[in-house]
């Protein structure tokens, strides 16, 4: 059982810098609640943290479970909430993600592109799992610049962001090579709340925010619009990709809309229906490969919904069924010229169905089996249209899908007080591949109160998206390959979670992988090219210095090395060494001052690269130095600014994209 006597404290009170959270060795001490494989979820009835209630008055709180309170985890877990995201300055979740352990990500920022590299322990996005509310989203597309895009997701909607590996890919899918990350959306219990923000600032940066939260008796509810847009005409030296007659880049331009809502009805003590919705219409230029001249214009319309009901066997939450649906949809549409006086378009259509039946079981005080099943179906819709004579007689259309059904099980031991064993099996049935099985270990030692051991081991695959089996893109000339073969292999973790004092706790992680079969592009096609090896650190901090005052640190070492093929012995291109992240924070009475400073090592230059520079070839490293700072104004008014980049020293910031020299975002904040 959650223990709610001991939640006095509101989710957006833990450490004051950016309220960064992992469970340690003793995770009350860190966390407002523990934290579970399925992301147990508190809230207070009153959300505002700020108010006070009334000299005697107890404050009411409520306990919403998705899932069930397990044993402190087997494997690095990292998790980053709203407030955090808002004193960063962050608008997507790239920007997000970019801060956290594990992460080297190109794609955010000025001129960021889904083709510049989204990486977690060395793996691409598609050889995660990503989450929202708990279901997966994402197209598992390559093609026509189809990949999955967070860097489109705004922040302004989200309460919390969580990461998580090991054992919790049996859970929730086999092709978290890296890790999972989940993505939950705001809600509120308690009186109404409205919240509007307007920012302004260089290079035609604009973000607007408004949202509605709160609830009535039974019924829960928030719903929220974002836009960002920026024109990203910067300036940019000679051999910058697109770097066009005046000096600026251009082509860069994006406009983003975020539309989303979360309704829960508490129909008694024991049964809960939640339904949400999130949109998303993107439109923008492509900067891709560091191409250098690149025109290409890309469309992409997103929706995601889910129904779930999570019932407490017994009224307890030591058995909890919930079964849930989901509907996911990506449309893509790419097009621009071709040879000057040609053209180019594609277009892709995927959609996909989720249902999921899970049973979460303390069976005994020392026994939690948590078993289910997960029925996903997959469609994909895709056209390709080229006025290239050559091209032609691959225009086409295609329409294509297929079922992944999935049994799992995760048993949780606790061996000893500080004991605790995980073993888990998924099985995979798919109408393309067939059936394989993923087993997954793993083990944790609490040492002490303040030093725990912990290592997870872990099957994994990932089948080949539909569009790289079926259909030819003609953007970039690109064949399919209908006999291309899953990737498979494992990835493993070890570490350990200490707290050297009352307010300095810390990780260290080691993390490797092995991904056998690697698709890649050879001469023009989707190819199976062979094995790729990585192993790296990944290391935190948090010093809780004074009440006012908190740092961090963090570092992630990734080497990718490709062991096979004409590249063999080579890191995996975009992808740094090393990248880190320092920070310091004040706040008091409502002021808040951050400064992070922001390393990376540089990566190895992938394609269009400038003559007599090849691809063996890294990129210089860069730091980065930024400020933020939110003032009241009054009760319910705030003062944001943001200024990035304080040293105003434009860098290459991956394979020809630079980042401009210092830039600046303000606006204001009203909450009532």
């Amino acid at each position: 059982m959650v223990d709610t006597e001991n939640l006095t404290t509101p989710l957006s009170n833990t450490l004051p810098l950016h309220q960064w959270e992992h469970p340690l060795t003793r995770a009350e001490q860190l966390l407002p609640y523990p934290f579970s494989p399925n992301w147990i979820k508190l809230n207070r009835i009153s959300q505002n943290s700020q108010s006070n209630p009334a000299d005697g008055e107890e404050t009411e709180e409520e306990v919403v479970v998705e899932g069930q309170n397990q044993p402190r985890g087997t494997s690095p877990i990292y998790s980053i909430n709203g407030e955090g995201l808002d004193k960063q300055g962050i608008n997507s979740l790239t920007e997000a993600l970019r801060s956290l352990p594990g992460f080297a990500i190109n794609d955010t920022g000025f001129g960021a592109d889904v083709h510049t590299g989204f990486y977690y322990r060395g793996t691409t996005i598609n050889q995660n799992t990503i989450l929202l509310n708990g279901r997966p989203v994402g197209s598992n597309v390559s093609t026509y610049h189809g990949a999955t895009d967070l860097n489109t997701l705004l922040t302004g909607s989200i309460e919390r962001i969580e990461l998580s590996s090991g054992t919790a890919s049996t859970l929730y899918g086999s092709e978290a090579f890296g890790g999972i990350v989940n993505i939950i959306t705001k809600e509120v219990i308690g009186p109404t709340r409205f919240n509007l923000m307007a920012q302004a600032g260089s290079y035609g940066q604009q973000n607007y925010q408004a949202g509605i939260a709160g609830s009535v008796d039974a019924l829960s509810y928030a719903v929220g619009y974002e836009r960002y847009q920026a024109d990203n005409n910067y300036p940019v030296p000679v051999g910058a990709a697109n770097r066009g007659p005046d000096g600026q880049l251009f082509n860069g331009d994006t406009t983003v809309e975020n539309y989303v809502g979360r309704f829960t009805y508490r129909i008694d003590p024991s049964n809960t229906l939640k339904l949400d919705a999130y949109g998303i219409s993107s439109r923008k230029g492509l900067l891709y490969f560091g191409f250098p001249l690149q025109n290409d214009r890309l469309n992409h319309d997103w929706l995601n919904l889910g129904l779930s009901w999570t019932r407490l066997i017994g009224g307890s939450d030591d058995s909890v069924f919930t079964t849930s649906v989901g509907y996911n949809r990506d449309y893509f549409d790419t097009y621009g010229p071709a040879q000057t006086v040609f053209s180019r378009r594609g277009k892709l259509d995927s959609q996909g169905i989720t249902t999921r039946l899970e049973h979460n079981w303390k069976v005994l005080p020392f026994y939690t089996v948590h078993y289910g099943l997960d029925l996903r179906t997959e469609s994909l819709a895709g056209e390709t249209i080229s006025t290239v004579p050559t091209l032609l007689r691959f225009n086409e259309t295609e329409n294509r899908d297929r079922t992944n059904t999935a049994l799992f099980v995760l048993n949780t031991f606790k061996l000893f007080d500080r004991v605790q064993f995980e073993v888990g099996l998924r099985q995979n049935f798919n109408t393309d591949y067939g059936s394989s099985a993923h087993p997954s270990f793993a083990t944790r030692w609490e040492i002490t109160p303040d030093i725990a051991l912990r290592g997870s081991w872990v099957s994994v695959r990932r089948n080949p998206g539909l569009d790289q089996l079926y259909l030819f893109d003609t953007v970039h000339n690109w064949l399919p390959n209908p006999n291309l073969q899953a990737e498979t292999g494992s990835a493993w973790t070890a570490g350990i979670d200490f707290k050297l004092t009352s307010v300095l706790s810390g990780q260290l992680s080691y993390f490797g992988n092995s991904l056998d079969n690697r698709i890649s592009v050879v001469a023009g096609r989707w190819t199976n090219v062979g094995l790729v090896n990585t192993n790296g650190l990944e290391a935190s901090l948090r010093w809780q210095i004074m009440p006012q005052l908190a740092a961090l640190m963090n570092y992630t070492y990734t080497n990718a090395r490709i062991e096979s093929g004409v590249e063999q012995g080579l890191q995996l291109s975009t992808i740094p060494f090393s990248v880190a992240q320092f920070g310091i924070s004040y706040e008091w009475d409502g002021l808040q001052l951050n400064l992070y400073a922001n390393y990376n090592s540089g990566s190895r230059r992938a394609l269009f690269n400038v003559p007599g520079v090849g691809t063996r070839e890294f990129s210089p490293d860069w730091w980065n130095l930024d400020f933020n700072l939110r003032a009241p104004i009054s009760q319910n008014l705030d003062l944001l600014v943001y200024l990035e980049n304080l040293a105003d020293v434009s860098y290459e910031r991956v394979n020809r994209i630079y980042q401009p020299g210092m830039t600046f975002r303000a606006g204001l904040s009203v909450n009532f």
